[in-house]
Formats: structure tokens, C-alpha cells, sequence
């Protein structure tokens, strides 16, 4: 498939104009899937790198890239990032909560270690060390909602964030999370379709757990796994 768009840093030069320190492209994997987890993936740099950073080789939005093309440049992508994280919520999160607050809560565990492993921390009271500014995949901003409820960490420096449609076509950091969040949850998928025999019938080394023919056969056949949605239509 021909790549006729490459991501930028135009928005995340924006978001440091405009006083962030650190911005944290997120994007997320897994939505529609049957079975598995929803997995948010979140890219950070520094505003003060921003100068001499350039967009990394090869990246574009996840979809656009070939399994193959994404497994070979995810190593470099990680070490682009200042840092990186992976949040996730499980199938069981997903039915108890619901996809859009199963997302949030997934986005919230990824901030929580990324500013962990950044050593970010809130300085004294509402003070933040540091500005921090979200670009999210997307119209809808189901991070800020999540944010101080029950279920979620409580992260050091909550993100300010910006929703942008198509942000994993037009901003290097939103890709780069983008491809991360895939061959992490590709990987995971594909381990347990070969690591435990009661989940081979689903074949999710091909499917990833997404709602092929062959995947909703095998539900049919031999009803839905620990590991199934259960409140979806697996039909």
C-alpha cells in the first residue's frame, strides 16, 4: 500500500510554543477486537529537543504500514521517544466499564509509567515540575475524563490534551505510539494463540483476536474464552 501522507512535528512545535515541556502522543490498538485487551500507546519528547529532532524513518500511521515494516522500525521509534509506555485494560475491565472509560483508564496507566520512568513529579501542591501536553488519535478525549476517578492511577502531571482526527497521519509522536501499541498487543495476541492449546481454536495469531470469519466460527464452535469480551456480539 502506497504511504502518501508522513507524520510532522508541526503540532507538537505548537504545544511547546505554547509553554508544554513534554509532549505525549497517544494512540490506541485493540478497540474492536473480540478478545484481549484495548492497549493505548503513548510516545513523549522534549520541547527542548524539539529544535534538532526530526521525524523518524519510515514512520506513518500504524494501518498504512505492513506487520512486517512495523516489527522492523518499532526498536528505532522507542529509542526516538524520550520515553515511552504501554497502558492497557483487559477484557474483563472492558466489560465491567465499557470501551470509552476502558480507554481512558488504559491512556491514564501509560501516562503513570512514563512519567514514572521520566521521573516526573508533581514539585509542591497543584505546582507541576514540569507542562505536559497530550495529542490524541481522535475526536474524543476519553483521557481527560478518566482523570481522578476511582479506577484510574493517579498520575503525576496530568496531560493537557488536544484531540486531533487522523493524528496518527499527521503527528510523528501519535504514529510512533501508534505503532509501538501495535506490535506490543500483536506480540501478545500472537503468544498466547501459541502459549496455552485452549486458545488455539481462535486463531489469534492471524486475527490478533479481531472479528474475522474464522474467529467468530471458532466462538461458535466452542464458545467464548476467559479472554473473550463477553458483553460484545461475538456472533
Amino acid at each position: 500500500m502506497a504511504i502518501t501522507e508522513v507524520p510532522t512535528l508541526d503540532l507538537e512545535r505548537e504545544l511547546a510554543a505554547q509553554g508544554a515541556d513534554l509532549i505525549i502522543g497517544f494512540d490506541e490498538v485493540g478497540r474492536g477486537a473480540l478478545a484481549g485487551p484495548v492497549m493505548v500507546g503513548a510516545a513523549a519528547i522534549r520541547a527542548r529537543d524539539l529544535p534538532t529532532l526530526t521525524v523518524p524513518d519510515g514512520v506513518a500511521d500504524s494501518k498504512m504500514l505492513t506487520e512486517h515494516r512495523r516489527e522492523a522500525i518499532v526498536d528505532s521509534l522507542k529509542s526516538w521517544c524520550a520515553a515511552y509506555a504501554i497502558g492497557q485494560a483487559s477484557n474483563r475491565e472492558i466489560d465491567e466499564w465499557g470501551i470509552g472509560y476502558a480507554l481512558g483508564v488504559a491512556a491514564l496507566r501509560a501516562v503513570d509509567d512514563l512519567e514514572q520512568t521520566l521521573g516526573i513529579a508533581v514539585r509542591s501542591g497543584d505546582d507541576p515540575s514540569v507542562a505536559v501536553a497530550g495529542i490524541l488519535d481522535g475526536p474524543y478525549d476519553y483521557i481527560t475524563k478518566a482523570l481522578g476517578t476511582f479506577d484510574a492511577p493517579a498520575v503525576p502531571v496530568p496531560a493537557t490534551i488536544t484531540t486531533k482526527v487522523k493524528g496518527d497521519r499527521h503527528c510523528a509522536t501519535v504514529a510512533t505510539a501508534a505503532v509501538i501499541a501495535k506490535v506490543t498487543r500483536d506480540r501478545l495476541m500472537v503468544d498466547l494463540a501459541h502459549g496455552d492449546p485452549q486458545y488455539a481454536p481462535y486463531a489469534w495469531d492471524h486475527n490478533k483476536g479481531y472479528g474475522s470469519a474464522a474467529h467468530r466460527a471458532a466462538i461458535a464452535q466452542y464458545g467464548p474464552s476467559d479472554l473473550h469480551r463477553i458483553s460484545w456480539n461475538l456472533a
